[in-house]
Formats: C-alpha cells, structure tokens, sequence
C-alpha cells in the first residue's frame, strides 16, 4: 500500500507541476504581445483628398423686379337706365347698340301729359293776362298792392306747372346715362314701366379695369401711375397703368384691391376676362442662376453653395426676386460670387474642396447645375 500511494503522490505532482508550467506560459506570452503593442508605433496614413466640384464665377447685373398677379378685367361702368316717369314703352334700341351720353335709346307713351300740357299753357297765358291788368289798375290805384301780389303768385304757379308737365313729357324720352354698349333689355317694347323702374343696362368698356389683389408685403412697391402688362388668355398683350390703390386692406384676405387702367378705344376686348398683371417696380443688381442650384440650409433658408478665397465652402443665403422658365435672379451674392455647379455628395459649411471650372457648354442658357 505505501508503494501505491507513493506512487500516486509522484503523478500527481508531475501532473500539477505541468499545469503551472502551462499556465505560467500563457501568462509570458500574453505580456509580450500587451507590450509589443504598447510599443509599436501605428504606420503613417496619408489624409483624405478633399472632394471635387465644379465652380463659375457669376457677376451681378441690373434687373428689374417685376410683380405678377392674377386677376379678372371688368368694365369702368355699369349703368342701368331707370324711367322718370311712368308709361309704355314705344320705342326701344337693341342689344349690342354702342350709344352716347345722351343719345335716345327709347321712349315712353306721353298718355295724357300733352293734354295737360296744352292746359298749362293756358293757365299760364290767362295768369299773365290777369298780373298785368293788376299792375295797369294798381297805377291807377283801382286795385291794391296785395291784389298785384295775388295775380303774381296765380301767374308763378302757372309756370311751375307748365315746367313739371314739360320735364313729364322730356322724361318719356329715355337717354343713355353714359356712353357704352347695351348690355341687356330688361323692359321691352309693350311693355310698362314704372317711376324708377329698370329699363336697360349700358356697359362701358373704355377703358377696362384689371382687377387684382397685392399682399401686404408687396403693395409698398406699388404708386398710382406706375405701368403694367397685361396678358389675356390667348396670348393678347396690352399696356395699362395703376389706376387706384386701396387704401386700406381687406378685412378678410388682408390684400390691397388695385386697379389698372387699360386703353380699350376700339372696344376690342369685352370685359370678364382672367388676366395675367406684370408691374415693374424698381432696378436692382442680381444674379441669374440656375434653379437646380437653390439649396435649404438647416435653417430652411434659401442658400447657394460658393466657394470662398481659401477655396472652403459656404452656405450663402439668398432671396429670389424674379423666376422664368430659363433661370432665377436672386440678390445677396454682392458683385460678383464663385458658385458652386457640380458637386457629388453632400457639402458642408466650411468643407475645403478641390475646385476644377466648370464646362462651357454646361453653363448655357445659365449656370447649371445637379
């Protein structure tokens, strides 16, 4: 028995003695790998090259700041002829009749008015006779004064009705208020018409009046006088300038209503139209830039990408101020701006770039860009 167990003592102490050994390796060799890399010193690595984009050099030049609004054109008057008197109609003109002040467009039967006409004719002779045989027999002291008095009253009262039944029977005559178009018949032939009842309606369309509504921002730019282009559907254009502007802005839109006066002499053009309002304001110095190169910044400003001297980029806020279909005009550039045209990727404020020029051929019609 002492055999075996010496024996087994001496195994398990070889054993044990090759379990440190193994342990004390491990621990060795992780050491030197922790220094080794303490020590080592990382490979140098060359920087990054800066992105590349495409820049031009963009000059202000004069432009003109224009509003354009949307409206509708309407006559300069609307007038609707009403009888002063009563009575049938007799005579009337026709729809499309272009009329002057004055003019007659129709008549009203007389009935009785020239019966009673004819009677204060008489009244008013048989009252002149009558005031002057008063002043004859009062210088012959036959009558008194207030006898005179009392024929001169009759004989007032005489021309009084003389002149009502003369303007009764000018009345039956209906004249056109204003001069114009008739527009529309309302009391035709045969028909009654009462005192103030409506008889026609006349529309005067020289000249026309393009109606439209500015924003309050915008109607500070705006003077009585000022011309405007006016485009019709169809393509017609004319010439017109503001008429009126009001002073104080809708309780409801919060616009300004202003009015442009256009020449319409030939009466060519009819009223009701939609209309296109082109008015030129003021001249400033600005930019002419593609659309695709507008940008929004964090902000959510209206920004372009230019390049400074140091060749960094910079977000530069801008305000559009006339748009067409082969680019904008923006100001806040200064005189003159090196834009950015083509880049890949996102830029960011400050970010240095390498700058190459920009095509010919991809700056026509102007600076263009993706």
């Amino acid at each position: 028995m002492s055999d075996g167990q010496g024996l087994r003592s001496r195994l398990l102490n070889s054993t044990t003695l090759v379990f440190v050994a193994i342990i004390l390796l491990l621990i060795v060799w992780i050491s030197s790998g922790m220094i080794g890399r303490d020590n080592a010193v990382p490979p140098e690595r060359d920087p990054p090259a800066p992105p590349s984009v495409a820049a031009s050099w963009s000059e202000a030049e004069p432009v003109t700041r224009e509003i354009t609004l949307y409206g509708d054109v309407r006559p300069n008057q609307v007038v609707v002829l009403r009888a002063r008197t009563d009575g049938i109609v007799e005579e009337m003109t026709a729809v499309g009749a272009q009329l002057e002040r004055g003019e007659v467009a129709g008549r009203l039967s007389t009935d009785d008015r020239e019966a009673r006409l004819t009677r204060a004719q008489a009244r008013l002779t048989s009252a002149q006779r009558d005031y002057d045989s008063a002043l004859e027999l009062v210088e012959r002291e036959f009558v008194s004064r207030s006898e005179v008095q009392a024929r001169r009253a009759e004989l007032e009262a005489a021309r009084a009705e003389l002149r009502a039944i003369e303007q009764e029977i000018a009345n039956t005559t209906l004249r056109a208020p204003i001069d114009g178009v008739v527009n529309r018949i309302v009391s035709d032939l045969g028909a009654y018409v009462g005192l103030g009842g409506e008889v026609l309606e006349i529309v005067d369309n020289d000249p026309l009046l393009a109606v439209v509504h500015v924003q309050q921002g915008a109607v500070s730019r705006l003077r009585p006088g000022m011309d405007a282009r006016i485009r019709f559907i169809g393509g017609e254009e004319r010439q017109g300038n503001i008429r009126f502007i009001a002073p104080i802005a809708d309780a409801t839109t919060r616009t300004f209503r202003v009015e442009i006066e256009i020449p319409n002499r030939e009466q060519a053009l009819p009223s009701g139209l939609s209309a296109e309002v082109i008015i030129p304001t003021d001249t400033v110095d600005a930019h002419r830039v593609s659309a695709a190169l507008i940008r929004l910044d964090d902000q959510g400003r209206t920004v372009l990408q230019t390049v400074d001297a140091d060749d960094r980029i910079a977000f530069t806020p801008v305000q559009v101020i006339k748009a067409r279909a082969d680019g904008l005009w923006v100001t806040g550039l200064g005189d003159r701006a090196r834009l950015v045209t083509i880049s890949r990727g996102l830029l960011s404020p400050g970010q240095a770039v390498e700058v190459r020029e920009t095509p010919e051929a991809y700056l026509q019609p102007a600076q263009g860009g993706r």
